[in-house]
């Protein structure tokens, strides 16, 4: 399994995706269990994807700004699914979709180079549980943006309490991440945290999600203010993640991990 594969999984998986996505507007009795077998199928395609070219590398595809949008891209439909289930906002499925299909749509248009070769600070054992955590926290992140959006378009949405849930499990899984990087870093720099641009920006992440608490605790009506807050968090996650290659001072990061990719 190559990268020039993705574009052939991707479409078969954007096809169910967006089937899935249409399936969940209608009104059959059957149409909502008919969306999330075909969205499943659309999560189960892509795995297999990232699964196939995981086994080509011979190692986690997790190095390149462009392996970690195939993870984000997974992680999103799977969060998005998960919060159809639960709540049936029969617009998340689209809204996950077209977000993921973005990041997909990077990945074709820009592919990049994927060495087998692991730099020696990713050979630790706490490179995959650090990143998947992280990844997977982005995305339930995700969610909570996109519901926030739909809270402000539409105040009449009941869409706090799934922001509520969400938000407290991505904040855990980005919580757990955070440890996760500290313990690596010791092993490969010989200290916890540095104040490495990355670390920095992950620790603005994680204040901006925690003053999301605060403001629900606070100013429990204040709704639009809620909402924003969430934006403006994960608008500081996207920094975070990848605007960091953007800003002069990250050029020395230590997480500077690409191998020759542009």
């Amino acid at each position: 399994m190559t990268w020039e594969h993705l574009i052939s999984f991707a479409s078969a998986a954007a096809v169910c995706w967006i089937t899935g996505s249409v399936l969940a507007f209608l009104h059959h009795p059957k149409a909502s269990a008919w969306s999330m077998i075909s969205y499943g199928t659309g999560i189960l395609v892509y795995a297999s994807f990232i699964t196939g070219f995981w086994i080509s590398l011979d190692r986690p595809p997790l190095v390149t700004m462009g392996e970690t949008r195939l993870w984000y891209s997974l992680f999103l439909t799977l969060a998005g699914l998960v919060t159809y289930i639960r709540w049936r906002y029969k617009w998340i499925l689209s809204l996950t979709t077209v977000m993921s299909l973005v990041f997909i749509a990077v990945n074709i248009l820009r592919p990049e180079i994927h060495n087998r070769v692991l730099m020696p600070a990713l050979q630790s054992i706490w490179f995959i549980p650090h990143v998947t955590v992280y990844m997977f926290s982005y995305a339930l992140l995700a969610c909570t943006f996109l519901l926030a959006l739909a809270g402000l378009v539409k105040p009449s949405l009941n869409v706090l309490p799934a922001i509520d849930t969400l938000c407290r499990a991505g904040l855990s899984f980005f919580t757990a991440g955070m440890l996760l990087g500290a313990l690596w870093a010791k092993q490969a720099w010989g200290d916890y945290w540095s104040w490495d641009p990355k670390e920095t920006w992950a620790a603005v992440t994680w204040l901006l999600y925690v003053l999301y608490f605060h403001l629900k605790e606070i100013r429990p009506g204040a709704k639009k203010m809620i909402f924003i807050s969430l934006i403006l968090a994960f608008l500081s996650l996207q920094i975070c993640w990848y605007g960091l290659q953007y800003l002069p001072s990250a050029r020395g990061s230590m997480h500077n991990y690409a191998l020759n990719t542009d």
